[in-house]
């Protein structure tokens, strides 16, 4: 199934649903979505250009080892939790900040640094599992 047209339009799709991810990412907090499934949409996507493209263009473009994403989304996820003893309540107790950028107050939790530790490590781990799995396959 490797075709011009689906490598042609691969990178676009591909485009199209990582920001997709993104915004089932964000919109998390207060509809159905979050960290879990923004990474299942990113690790998909992800997944497509590898088919098309092969491993190597998607190690390429994701830049560090998928790993290593994995690991700092799990970093950020515990840390997320332990913001919350630092100020003596509750393990995983979402915590709120209002700083103001460019005149505008911008809520900030450490709910949201939960969910993108989650969304990290989901895309990280599924990457990584495809990868391997695709690499395997081409031998």
């Amino acid at each position: 199934m490797n075709t011009l047209i689906f490598r042609t339009i691969s990178p676009v799709i591909t485009a199209l649903m990582l920001l997709f991810s993104v915004f089932v990412l964000l919109r998390g907090h207060n509809e159905p979505g979050g960290g879990f499934i923004g990474g299942l949409i990113a690790a998909s996507a992800l997944a497509i250009f590898g088919i098309a493209r092969g491993t190597a263009a998607v190690r390429h473009a994701i830049v560090f080892h998928p790993l290593s994403i994995a690991g700092a989304g799990l970093l950020m996820s515990c840390i997320a939790g332990l913001i919350s003893i630092l100020f003596a309540v509750p393990f995983m107790t979402g915590l709120w900040i209002y700083p103001e950028i460019a005149g505008v107050e911008v809520p900030l939790s450490s709910v949201m640094l939960f969910d993108i530790g989650v969304y990290l490590v989901v895309v990280g781990a599924i990457t990584s599992i495809a990868l391997a799995l695709e690499e395997r396959e081409v031998e």
